[in-house]
């Protein structure tokens, strides 16, 4: 059973989920203008939370914990978290995005080391959280255009800080 590589994406996983509950907690503050955008940040801010706990239970199926972990995202945080940080919320929808395809691609990774180790149940955990991710990016992809119009409007006729 090869669970060298498996246990380090996993932990990197971790780190990432870590960085993507930072991220979304710190965007759905800024939505209250885009209510139906703020309402699936909020969503998946609930998934994302599981999804860390599903991967530390990944984990301490390889026999550690997260406090062992100690690693760090792969993903240009500092980036994405600039982005966030401005009011735009273009960018912020971009970076998010860009953000699901990055966790989408990990995913992947650790489903294949899973499967290559016979770790089942990791896999099977990892499927789950992978479907969350696709969905996510999908409904992000969905609303992409209704958004930037929407915020395009605003930025036009002065409403920008509107609620309305």
């Amino acid at each position: 059973m090869e669970s060298k590589h498996l246990l380090s994406w996993l932990r990197n996983a971790h780190a990432m989920e870590l960085e993507a509950e930072q991220m979304l907690d710190a965007q759905v503050q800024r939505l209250e203008r885009y209510p139906i955008l703020q309402q699936r940040i909020e969503e998946h801010l609930e998934e994302t939370k599981g999804q860390i706990k599903k991967l530390e239970h990944c984990m301490g199926l390889l026999g550690t914990g997260a406090e062992d972990s100690g690693a760090q995202s792969a993903v240009p945080g500092h980036t994405l978290i600039a982005a966030i940080e401005d009011d735009d919320v273009v960018k912020s929808s971009i970076a998010a995005y860009a953000f699901e395809h990055f966790e989408i691609a990990s995913y992947k990774a650790i489903i294949k080391a899973a499967d290559h180790a016979k770790e089942a149940e990791i896999s099977q955990i990892c499927r789950e959280s992978l479907e969350e991710e696709v969905a996510m990016a999908t409904w992000l992809n969905k609303h992409f255009d209704e958004t930037t119009r929407v915020f395009l409007e605003r930025s036009q006729d002065g409403t920008l800080n509107s609620t309305e």
